[in-house]
C-alpha cells in the first residue's frame, strides 16, 4: 500500500509491504486509524483488503 496513491489532506508519503495479507492489513490499518484517524470497522478493512497490489512498491 502506497499512501501517495490516495491523496488527502496529509501529503503521506509512506509505503507498506509484507510478507502475508495478515500483517499488511494489521500495518495499514494501524497507519490509517493513527495517521488519519479512519475508524477500524469491518467496512474500513473490507476496502483495504480490496487495494492490495502485488509486488514492491516503488522507490
Amino acid at each position: 500500500m502506497d499512501c501517495g496513491d490516495y491523496p488527502g489532506e496529509i501529503n503521506c508519503s509512506v509505503a507498506l509491504a509484507a510478507d502475508s495479507k495478515e500483517e499488511l492489513l494489521l500495518a495499514v490499518v494501524e497507519h490509517g486509524t493513527k495517521v488519519y484517524g479512519y475508524e477500524d470497522t469491518p467496512e474500513f478493512r473490507e476496502q483495504i483488503v480490496k487495494e492490495f497490489k502485488e509486488g514492491t512498491p516503488p522507490l
